[in-house]
């Protein structure tokens, strides 16, 4: 499938005190890392900046950039302003925000494949211990979806629509759940990667 990989990196990161795109892990920012792993399976990227664009976009040279004017309205803001941009050429598009930054690449590809082999399923989703991760991949169909969500919506509005054309992927990958919000979650990721 031509797959096309939206990175949310818009928010203020005020917890962190300073972006979370730009936190390392393993020798690579969080943006760095994410748009490896999602080019690393074919997939084109997008990185939908807004707070801190300024101090982000100089250091993205291998993704397409979409800017949020107004990231304060949230998460579905980003995720519509990186759709938009979305090739007519795609079949998929997955979405993760920056700071959930963990995720391998074997689990994106998994994800990928499994939507590929189940072609009435409109979205995969990951699994690890019974809880939900991200990223989430959709059918380039459900993108009019998104894009019509009201100002007020959230993007699960779109994804609880269609559980019943939703194929949930068990893995072992820890990785799609880690959400860094804070420096005492950072300082965990940072000291787990060094053991491994």
């Amino acid at each position: 499938m031509n797959c096309t990989g939206v990175i949310l990196a818009a928010g203020a990161s005020r917890r962190m005190g300073r972006p979370k795109a730009l936190l390392s892990l393993g020798g690579e920012t969080f943006v760095d890392r994410l748009i490896r792993v999602f080019q690393s399976c074919r997939a084109e990227v997008i990185v939908v900046l807004g707070h801190h664009a300024a101090a982000i976009r100089p250091l993205i040279r291998s993704a397409a950039i979409a800017v949020n004017p107004d990231p304060g309205r949230g998460q579905l803001s980003s995720l519509q302003c990186g759709l938009a941009l979305l090739p007519p050429s795609a079949d998929a598009f997955l979405f993760t925000p920056v700071d959930c930054p963990s995720v391998s690449e074997s689990t994106v590809r998994s994800l990928l494949e499994a939507l590929a082999a189940h072609p009435d399923s409109l979205l995969a989703i990951p699994r690890y211990q019974e809880r939900r991760g991200h990223p989430v991949v959709c059918r380039a169909s459900l993108a009019r979806e998104f894009l019509s969500l009201p100002p007020t919506a959230q993007a699960r509005e779109v994804v609880h629509r269609h559980v019943d054309r939703t194929i949930y992927l068990d893995t072992g990958d820890p990785g799609i759940l880690v959400d860094i919000d804070d420096q005492q979650a950072y300082d965990r990721l940072v000291s787990q990667a060094s053991l491994l």
